[in-house]
């Protein structure tokens, strides 16, 4: 599955994929304790840092959805379509109840580039992306390290980012958004 990420990106979206809801049950279980039983996972992107992709991507909130197909529907906004993918940025409200989990297939440690993020962030509503570094030097910078197997799980509008690794080794990682509700007007979240 990560073994076809291209060298120029970091991530590969994922169109649905057979067999992949059943392989991320164990995290869908747990994203279902936090968001209760309709708790389902709506996109999968996959990262496959090494010492060929060795990439390092600023602070940054995640803000867009992947879709089956464009509707323009009110609060829907900034429509693209990536590797063939409908995406739009939907109203804050609903990114605020969306959760996001890594699932680590290699370790991410201090010299491996893991995840930081900044304590309490996700409570600061959509942040201006002039502000993200002022806010980056204000706020406390928490490093999630992994060991192999582990999961970090967070509330999807946290600002995040990753720097190149020190000593670049296999850092892959199949990043998982989860909802726990429909969306409006017949728009259809992509799935996995």
């Amino acid at each position: 599955m990560l073994a076809a990420a291209p060298d120029a990106r970091p991530g590969t979206r994922f169109r649905p994929l057979p067999g992949l809801a059943d392989a991320v049950a164990p995290a869908t279980q747990l994203a279902a304790s936090v968001l209760g039983p309709a708790g389902r996972p709506v996109r999968a992107i996959p990262f496959d840092k090494s010492p060929r992709r060795n990439w390092s991507v600023g602070w940054h909130q995640d803000r867009t959805i992947a879709l089956r197909r464009r509707i323009d529907t009110p609060g829907f906004a900034s429509w693209t379509v990536k590797t063939g993918i409908v995406h739009a940025v939907p109203p804050f409200a609903l990114l605020a109840r969306l959760l996001t989990l890594r699932i680590h297939l290699d370790p991410a440690g201090p010299d491996n580039a893991p995840l930081l993020i900044l304590r309490g962030s996700h409570l600061l509503g959509r942040v201006a992306e002039p502000e993200m570094e002022a806010l980056a030097a204000r706020l406390e910078t928490f490093a999630c390290e992994a060991s192999r197997g582990d999961v970090w799980l967070y509330a999807t509008p946290i600002l995040h980012a990753s720097a190149r690794a020190l000593a670049p080794g296999r850092r892959r990682v199949l990043q998982l958004l989860y909802a726990a509700e429909a969306l409006p007007n017949g728009l259809d979240w992509l799935g996995i």
